[in-house]
């Protein structure tokens, strides 16, 4: 039973979380398949990101600015840029701003949803522990791949230099966050709760202007307001 209980502990925030974005989308929600696979795929590109992070603390050391920008926030978050670009980016269903963040999310959830089971069950694990590990790094995740998810909504729907612009932008901005954020961890070990809360709650009030971005320019909202007028 309580096996159960950590596992639970250790998967329902990265499901609710995914939930919720998902349900954000006002205009023109994906296909529940797609969003799984895409989750699904977060799941599996952990082992070569460990693989990956392994070889480069061999070889780089594990110095506080080289782990958190290079080799955390780094590998991880261009594991998952490059999946999200060769997969879904292209993808026929991928037709609107706010789609790029559905799928970020649900790459970056697979990952941290896995990430938090494998500490669950290889750390000395508490209830406690996996509920802030669902507030901070679980959340996190979530927000690093709203992040992410915005700028390649917007090179999708851009024309020009722009693209490669926010292309770039997909990429360097969550490692900018992610890696400011393992820093900040490694670097004030005592205190990193009385300023990991706050950057937090920053890092939500930015996320969440995102999401209103996006879905304020989706093409889809005036065939909304229409059958709204109809109906």
């Amino acid at each position: 039973m309580l096996l159960v209980s950590i596992l639970a502990a250790a998967i329902v925030p990265g499901i609710a979380l995914l939930a919720y974005f998902y349900w954000k989308d006002r205009y023109d929600a994906e296909p529940i398949s797609m969003v799984l696979k895409m989750f699904l795929t977060g799941v599996l590109i952990v082992l070569p990101i460990m693989i990956v992070q392994r070889g480069l603390m061999i070889w780089w050391g594990e110095s506080p600015f080289t782990f958190s920008f290079i080799i955390s926030a780094g590998v991880e978050e261009f594991f998952k840029w490059f999946v999200l670009y060769h997969i879904i980016y292209n993808h026929t269903e991928f037709d609107e701003p706010y789609d790029g963040i559905v799928y970020a999310v649900a790459v970056s959830l697979g990952f941290a949803t896995l990430e938090n089971v494998l500490y669950a069950f290889l750390e000395p694990a508490t209830f406690g522990t996996l509920m802030m590990r669902a507030l901070l790094p679980v959340s996190g995740h979530a927000l690093f791949g709203v992040y992410m998810g915005y700028s390649l909504g917007k090179a999708k729907f851009s024309v020009g230099r722009s693209v490669k612009v926010h292309l770039w932008l997909a990429l360097l901005l969550p490692i900018v966050w992610h890696g400011a954020y393992d820093f900040m961890l490694m670097t004030v070990p005592s205190t990193w709760i009385w300023l990991a809360v706050p950057f937090m709650f920053f890092l939500w009030f930015r996320g969440i202007r995102m999401v209103n971005s996006a879905n304020a320019v989706s093409p889809f909202r005036f065939l909304k307001r229409e059958e709204e007028i109809k109906s």
